[in-house]
């Protein structure tokens, strides 16, 4: 069989003689593709006689014959299939005598003019390739002046450049100060040029701090089985498999640090991978260094001039627009990728274990008629489910009414659901439908039903029964046909064993269950949720989308959020007013503050959220305090109550900044584990 493959501005003509085609980015297809769109066994061809078929393997996303998607379709001579970026041309189904089925990669060939194809080797074409795809990345890098953007296209380049599966970047903000405090992880990109979320738990900060100490970069074919990492936690847990790691700086100081890693796969860097990731942090490093001079002159230039600062202000305008797609685009990617159900829930942010439980459920309610029962806590999206019932269900093209039980008195509440005559009370100027008429071969839903008296329980049940309302003070009924969905933050059963709602009703009403979780059960959704949210809050009030640092994330996932999503929403409207471009932890709520740094989150379990290292600084940290305000300041006691020496406690007080307690300085109250030498025991140094 002959192909021609067309990728990235390259062709390639192949011939094949065996009966089964592999295609996709693996190493061990037949014909290996290069893009990030390929899965790594995307699909196949088949050769039967005179016959070739193409086969799907479930892609991520799809393969497509003439430009219409398929999971198994005959060719014929002519046919182009695409297989994420690529395109093969079928040019000839018959097979061929080559001596082939050995793997052919599609490397770099230049599209060939008419007079033909120049013939280059396979390192040839590789090096030539590298150096194309080199001198784009160089130019980009050098056109791109705004800092956040310049860093993804960094990461991305490397993770292109090298074949890598993640890519992460890096920096010490604190430039120049020896040694850094602190390093952190300001671009985690997946190879499909996704953002990572939560990054600082994905990758071996060991791995990192080897490299800041050595200042050279690092290449392992399999760090799970290098012994240079023996004992090393993070290599274990996450499994690692090809790793490289360089620093970037320059006049001998590492500012930055570039990791490309490829968890499935031993062997995936080469030397030739790390020389080219090594040009790649050199420009880097430039282009950095670039940067932040251009973001001086800036602020310098602001300064100087009113016209200059009208500049910058419509240079952060489009920087804004440009980070508020993003934000966008990375929500809806991160929730079109999660499987939702078989209906459309868009309405509703969520991708947690127990959020695909409801919409599993919500499924097979969806193709009943019958009265559903919702049970949540208050603010956990009882109406939206609602909604989402009704809209994807028969009846959506009929009127979907709400009300909420809590909020009137019985004697409006009557007037409200059956409606009333012209006189029939004082202030009945002129005849109303009530809602059950206004719902009619419609969806009524009815929140809070726990709350209606035990006498409106029996007129509802009533007309449940008959299928027939009759208005306030009307003599003649009306015949109607609403399906009921009720919700209630009570638990019914409970109220009905305590004789609060009656039986009868409660078993019309809850043919069918769904129960909410609260947002404490579903914390994996809380970044999705506050991104969402916070978009809706800047939209309404007309202002640019802020940004939520990892660290922000990991304090709203920490807190238990009583007040569930409504909780939530009010937050993300009160942050919207105190930050600018990015939201800070000084801008949240103090009751959040202080839930997240207390060392039990307002509960009898530590709630541990993104970085573990963290928590235990802020378990450690507030140990520590807690114990100096219980003995008053005095050193020795507290040391010898958490249980180390006095010379250790000053070193902690030290490196957390808690030094403006006195000074007790009465060696009379120590309790002797200090070393006369004054250094720590072994034991508090290992």
């Amino acid at each position: 069989m002959k192909l021609i493959v067309v990728e990235e501005g390259t062709r390639a003509t192949l011939e094949f003689s065996q009966a089964v085609i592999r295609i996709g980015r693996a190493i061990d297809n037949d014909i290996r593709l290069s893009g990030p769109l390929s899965s790594r066994h995307h699909c196949r061809i088949e050769v039967r006689g005179r016959a070739a078929f193409v086969i799907d393997l479930g892609s991520a996303n799809g393969t497509e014959l003439n430009a219409q998607r398929v999971a198994r379709e005959r060719l014929s001579e002519g046919d182009i299939v695409g297989v994420g970026g690529a395109r093969i041309h079928v040019e000839e189904v018959s097979k061929r005598p080559t001596g082939g089925g050995e793997t052919q990669r599609i490397d770099a060939v230049p599209d060939a003019s008419a007079d033909g194809l120049e013939t280059m080797a396979g390192g040839a074409r590789r090096e030539s390739r590298g150096l194309r795809v080199f001198a784009r990345i160089t130019r980009a890098l050098l056109e791109e002046t705004e800092l956040s953007a310049l860093l993804r296209q960094i990461v991305d380049a490397a993770v292109q450049l090298v074949g890598g599966e993640r890519g992460f970047l890096l920096l010490n903000d604190q430039a120049g100060a020896k040694p850094p405090r602190e390093w952190k992880v300001r671009v985690a990109r997946a190879f499909d040029q996704s953002d990572i979320p939560i990054p600082s738990s994905r990758l071996s900060m060991g791995i990192a701090e080897r490299v800041v100490e050595s200042k050279r970069p690092l290449l392992s074919v399999d760090a799970g089985r290098d012994d240079r990492f023996h004992g090393m936690a993070s290599v274990e847990d996450l499994k690692l498999r090809s790793v490289m790691c360089l620093p970037i700086g320059g006049d001998g100081e590492v500012d930055g640090l570039l990791y490309v890693d490829n968890r499935l796969q031993k062997g995936a860097f080469t030397e030739d991978d790390l020389d080219l990731a090594e040009l790649i942090a050199d420009q880097a490093a430039m282009a950095i260094k670039n940067a932040r001079l251009v973001s001086e002159l800036r602020e310098r230039n602001e300064r100087l001039t009113q016209s200059s600062g009208q500049i910058r202000s419509l240079n952060d305008q489009l920087g804004r627009k440009i980070q508020d797609r993003d934000n966008e685009l990375s929500v809806v990617l991160r929730e079109l990728e999660r499987e939702r159900g078989r209906y459309d829930y868009s309405a509703i942010v969520g991708a947690s274990d127990e959020m695909k439980r409801v919409f599993g459920e919500v499924d097979r309610i969806i193709e009943t008629e019958l009265s559903v029962l919702i049970h949540g806590e208050s603010g956990t999206g009882k109406e939206l489910i609602a909604r989402a019932i009704h809209f994807n269900g028969s009846r959506k093209e009929r009127p979907f009414v709400a009300e909420n039980c809590a909020a009137l008195p019985d004697t409006l509440l009557e007037s409200e659901l059956f409606g009333h005559t012209r006189g029939a009370f004082t202030g009945a100027d002129r005849a109303k439908k009530g809602l059950f008429e206004q719902a009619n071969n419609g969806t009524l839903f009815l929140d809070e039903i726990g709350d209606m008296s035990v006498e409106m329980q029996k007129k509802l049940l009533r007309v449940l029964q008959e299928g027939e309302v009759r208005p306030v003070g009307s003599g003649t009924t009306v015949k109607v046909d609403v399906r009921l969905l009720a919700a209630s933050h009570q638990d019914l059963e409970l109220l009905v064993k305590e004789g609060r709602f009656r039986e009868d009703l409660f078993y019309r009403i809850a043919v069918l269950t769904l129960r909410l979780p609260p947002l404490r059960d579903r914390r994996d959704d809380i970044p999705l949720l506050a991104e969402a949210l916070v978009g809706r809050a800047a939209r309404e009030a007309g202002r640019a989308i802020p940004h939520l640092p990892h660290e922000v994330l990991a304090e709203l996932a920490a807190y238990d959020w009583p007040g569930n999503v409504r909780e939530l929403e009010n937050e993300m409207r009160r942050v919207l007013l105190l930050s600018d471009d990015e939201v800070r932890l000084e801008h949240l709520s103090p009751t959040i503050r202080e839930r997240a740094d207390s060392p039990s989150g307002g509960s009898p379990t530590p709630v541990i959220v993104g970085d573990l290292r963290a928590a235990v600084v802020r378990f450690e940290r507030h140990a520590i305090q807690a114990a100096l305000d219980r003995n008053h300041s005095n050193k020795s006691r507290a040391a010898k109550e958490l249980g180390i020496s006095r010379f250790a406690l000053q070193r902690k007080l030290e490196k957390y900044g808690l030094l403006n307690g006195k000074d007790d300085g009465d060696d009379d109250d120590s309790d002797g584990t200090d070393d006369p030498s004054g250094k720590p025991s072994r034991a508090e140094t290992s």
